[in-house]
C-alpha cells in the first residue's frame, strides 16, 4: 500500500519538478529585473520589531511558496510573448512578476523615516542595499534607529468652564507620562482617548483636533519638555473660529423602518440606550447600534445625530429590515481509512420575528448515514429540534440591562439512532439564558436540561459483550436525565479569523439528578434500589470540561502562527447512577482532536479497537489533550500547517469495576496511554470562512502491544496509521 501511495504521487511531483525548473524571468524585457527580495534590518537595536516597518516599503516582491519559491509566477512565465489565446492563458492563471522600480526605493525610505519619527526615532539613517543576482533584484532597508527624547516635564493649559475638570479627570490615566519617551503615535492615541471620554460626558463636538502638543527638545540633552493645550479652535482653525466647549442633551429621538415590518415599538424603544433628555454619549449610540443590530433583522443600522440648537440634539434611527426567514440545506460527506462511508444532509427553517418582538424561531430536520458499500452494516440516525429566543430575560424588560441584552432560549429535540448494536430514542428539552458582556465574555446558563433515552432491538450478543463490564453496560439503559448545563466563554479577541494575538478559556459543567433525589424516597425503586421516574431510572452526576488555548503571530507581516490549546475533562456518576449516560463520555480524534485518529476511535486508555461497535464508538469518564500547531503562508489565499496532537480518554479507577485496567487512568500507566500524532495541514483562508484539510500520522498508539505502541514510519501510510479529515474553521 505504501508504494501505491507513493506511486500515486510521482506525478505531482513531476509537475513541482517542472515548475520548479522554469525560469521565473523569462518574460522580462531587456533592462527588465524582477523584485525578488524586500526587507527591512534595524542595525543598532536587536529588540526593535522589524515587521512594523514592512508595511512601509512600497514594493515588495511576489509571495513565495515553498524556499523563495512561486508555482503561479512560473506558470506566467509559460508565455510565449505573442500575446495569442496561450498567453491569455497562462497569465490569467499565473501571476507576473513584479517589476523592480528604482524609483520606489526612494519612497520606501522616505515612509520608512516619517515612520520612525512618528514612532519617536528622530534623525534616524535609512539606506538601501541593492543586490542584482542575474534578473533578479534583492533589496535590503537597513535602519539606523535616530534618537529619542525622554519626556521631563508634562504641563496642561485648558480653557475655562467645566471641561477643564472633566479633562483632567479623563487624564487620569494618560498614556502620556513624565519618563515615557516622546512619541507622537503615543500623543495622538491619548488625544483621540480623552476625546472619547469627553464626548461621552457630553461633549458631542469635541475631538483630538482640538489638541495642540509643543515639545521643546532643545533645553536639556536628551529631554523633552511638553506642554499639551486645549484650545476651543482645531487645528484647521484660527482664534477667531472659536467656539466655546458646551454639553449637549438630547431632545428628540426618531426610530423609523418600513411599514412592512411588523414588530412592536416597544421593543425597539427597550433595545434603544438614547432617551429625551439624557446627556450626549457616544458609548450609548455605539450599544444601541449593537443592540440593534444583535436582532439580526435588519440589514442596515444607521443612526445619525443633529444639532438643534447649541446645547439640544436630534436622534434618528433608521432601520432597514433584512430577509426574516427562510430555509438553509447543508449536507457533510465523508470517508474515513476502513472504508466507512457518511453522509449527513440537514435542512432548517428559521423565522427572525415570529411574534413581532424580535424572537428567533428554527426548526431543523436532519439525517446521518453510515455505511460500506460491501458490506450490509450501516447506522441511520433522524433528528427533529425546535427552538425559540427572545431577545430579553423572560419577565425583565430589555432596558434595564445596559449593555448587550441576553436571550432567553427554549429548545426541545427528537432524536432517532438506529445501529447495529441498538436503537435509540432520545427527547430532550432545555430552558436557558445566552448573552455576552463586551463581546468578549460569552455565557450560556441553562437551569434546566432533561433528557429521556429510550433502547429498543439491543443485540444479544452486544449486550453479553458488555456482561464483564456492569459500568458500560449501565451507559447503555434506559434513563432519566434532569439537571443544570453551563457554558463560561472568554476571549481577548472575538473576530472570527483572528489577525492577531489572543487567548481564551471555554468551561462546560453540567450537573444532573440532585433535585430529583430530594424525591427519591417516594419513588419507585428497580431491583438495586435505584430511584424511578416512569419506569426509567434517573441519572445522576457531574461533568466538567476546561479549555485554555493561545495564539501568538509572528514573523513577515504577522503571517505565521504559533497555536496551543489544552484540555481536561471529567465526569463522574454517583447517588442513583454508578456510570454516567452514554451521551456524556468524552472521546477524542476527529478534525478537531487527535487527528491520527477517526472521531470515537481511540481509548480508553490502551484498551484495543473496540469489537462492541461496528461502527467505532469508543469514549472514556476522563479527557486529558493537548494541541500545537504552526501555521504559515502559502500563496494567495493559501496557507500551511504542521501540527502536534496528543491525548486521550481514560475511564476513572474503581474498587468494583470489572473493566480492564488498561483503560482506567494512573500514574503509572498515564504515558503508556497517551496517544500522540503529528501531521500537515492545507488552508484556503476566505476572510469570512477558513476550509482545512488535515493530514494526521500517528507517532504513538497506545492500543497497539509491540514497540512500546511507537508506529514505524513505514506504517503511517498503512490502513491504520493515519487520518484525513475536513473542517471549516481552525482546529483550536
Amino acid at each position: 500500500m505504501r508504494k501505491s501511495f507513493i506511486s500515486s504521487l510521482l506525478p505531482l511531483l513531476a509537475v513541482v519538478l517542472a515548475l520548479s525548473s522554469c525560469s521565473t524571468t523569462r518574460v522580462l524585457k531587456d533592462g527588465e529585473f524582477s523584485l525578488a527580495g524586500a526587507k527591512v534590518t534595524v542595525t543598532n537595536d536587536k529588540e526593535f520589531k522589524e515587521s512594523g516597518l514592512t508595511p512601509y516599503i512600497q514594493q515588495r516582491p511576489n509571495s513565495n511558496f515553498l524556499f523563495g519559491w512561486n508555482p503561479f509566477v512560473s506558470v506566467y512565465n509559460w508565455s510565449n510573448g505573442k500575446g495569442g489565446p496561450w498567453d491569455r492563458f497562462v497569465q490569467k492563471l499565473g501571476t507576473a512578476p513584479i517589476i523592480y522600480d528604482p524609483s520606489l526605493v526612494d519612497e520606501s525610505i522616505s515612509n520608512i523615516s516619517r515612520h520612525l519619527e512618528y514612532l519617536g526615532y528622530y534623525d534616524s539613517d535609512v539606506q538601501s542595499e541593492i543586490k542584482v543576482k542575474k534578473k533578479k533584484v534583492y533589496v535590503t532597508y537597513k535602519v539606523e534607529l535616530g534618537k529619542r527624547y525622554v519626556i521631563d516635564s508634562l504641563g496642561y493649559t485648558l480653557p475655562a468652564g467645566s471641561i477643564a475638570n472633566d479633562f483632567l479627570e479623563a487624564s487620569r490615566g494618560s498614556l502620556v507620562k513624565v519618563g515615557d519617551y516622546l512619541s507622537e503615535s503615543e500623543l495622538e492615541a491619548e488625544s483621540a482617548r480623552v476625546s472619547t471620554i469627553l464626548r461621552n460626558k457630553g461633549y458631542y463636538t469635541f475631538n483630538k483636533n482640538y489638541f495642540f502638543c509643543e515639545a521643546d527638545t532643545l533645553a536639556s540633552d536628551g529631554k523633552a519638555r511638553l506642554e499639551v493645550s486645549i484650545k476651543e479652535y482645531t487645528r484647521n482653525e484660527t482664534a477667531k473660529d472659536a467656539v466655546p466647549f458646551r454639553k449637549f442633551t438630547f431632545d428628540k429621538v426618531n426610530i423609523s423602518y418600513p411599514k412592512k415590518l411588523k414588530i412592536r415599538p416597544k421593543v425597539l424603544a427597550e433595545l434603544t440606550t438614547v432617551h429625551p433628555g439624557d446627556s450626549y454619549s457616544e458609548s450609548a449610540i455605539n450599544r444601541t447600534y449593537t443592540r440593534l443590530s444583535a436582532l439580526r433583522m435588519f440589514s442596515s443600522v444607521n443612526i445619525g445625530v443633529s444639532a438643534i440648537d447649541t446645547s439640544r440634539l436630534q436622534c434618528d434611527i433608521n432601520l432597514l429590515p433584512s430577509k426574516l426567514q427562510g430555509i438553509k440545506v447543508n449536507a457533510e460527506v465523508s470517508i474515513n481509512s476502513s472504508g466507512l462511508f457518511g453522509v449527513s444532509p440537514k435542512i432548517s427553517y428559521y423565522h427572525k420575528n415570529i411574534f413581532r418582538g424580535g424572537e428567533w424561531l428554527n426548526l431543523s430536520f436532519m439525517g446521518n448515514f453510515q455505511f460500506q458499500f460491501k458490506d450490509k452494516v450501516n447506522s441511520n440516525e433522524f433528528g427533529v429540534s425546535g427552538g425559540l429566543s427572545f431577545p430579553r430575560f423572560v419577565f425583565i424588560p430589555s432596558r434595564l440591562f445596559k449593555g448587550a441584552v441576553p436571550r432567553t432560549e427554549i429548545n426541545a429535540s427528537y432524536n432517532y439512532q438506529n445501529r447495529p448494536e441498538y436503537t435509540r430514542n432520545i427527547i430532550s428539552t432545555s430552558i436557558g439564558f445566552s448573552g455576552n458582556v463586551n463581546s468578549v465574555f460569552y455565557y450560556q446558563v441553562y437551569p434546566v436540561q432533561m433528557n429521556i433515552v429510550k433502547l429498543f432491538n439491543l443485540d444479544e450478543e452486544f449486550y453479553k459483550s458488555m456482561e464483564r463490564d456492569p459500568f458500560l453496560k449501565n451507559a447503555y439503559e434506559n434513563h432519566f436525565d434532569l439537571g443544570s448545563g453551563y457554558t463560561l466563554y472568554y476571549t481577548t479577541n472575538s473576530e472570527v479569523t483572528p489577525r492577531s494575538d489572543y487567548w481564551y478559556a471555554r468551561l462546560q459543567a453540567d450537573l444532573a439528578g440532585n433535585f430529583l433525589s430530594l424525591f427519591k424516597p417516594l419513588m419507585q425503586k428497580d431491583a438495586d434500589g435505584d430511584g424511578m421516574i416512569w419506569n426509567t431510572q434517573y441519572s445522576q452526576y457531574i461533568r466538567g470540561e476546561l479549555t485554555l488555548g493561545r495564539t501568538f503571530f509572528f514573523g513577515k507581516n504577522d503571517r505565521q502562527a504559533l497555536a496551543y490549546r489544552a484540555v481536561i475533562g471529567a465526569g463522574w456518576a454517583y447517588g442513583n447512577s454508578t456510570a454516567l449516560p452514554f451521551e456524556k463520555h468524552f472521546y477524542v480524534g476527529g478534525a478537531n482532536s487527535m487527528r491520527g485518529w477517526q472521531a470515537r476511535t481511540l481509548g480508553p486508555g490502551r484498551s484495543p479497537k473496540d469489537n462492541y461497535f461496528v461502527i467505532p464508538n469508543q469514549t472514556g469518564d476522563i479527557r486529558l489533550e493537548a494541541n500545537l500547531e504552526y501555521r504559515f503562508p502559502l500563496f494567495w489565499k493559501f496557507n500551511g500547517a504542521a501540527f502536534l496532537d496528543a491525548g486521550n480518554v481514560w475511564n476513572f479507577k474503581r474498587k468494583d469495576a470489572f473493566s480492564s485496567e488498561i483503560s482506567q487512568i494512573s500514574w503509572s500507566n498515564l504515558l503508556a496511554g497517551m496517544a500522540f500524532n503529528w501531521g500537515l495541514g492545507l488552508r484556503v483562508d476566505l476572510d469570512f470562512l477558513v476550509l482545512r484539510l488535515d493530514w494526521g500520522l500517528r507517532l504513538h498508539d497506545p492500543a497497539l502491544t509491540v514497540n512500546g505502541g511507537w508506529v514505524h514510519p513505514k506504517n503511517w501510510f498503512t490502513r491504520d496509521g493515519y487520518g484525513l479529515h475536513f473542517g471549516v474553521g481552525y482546529p483550536f
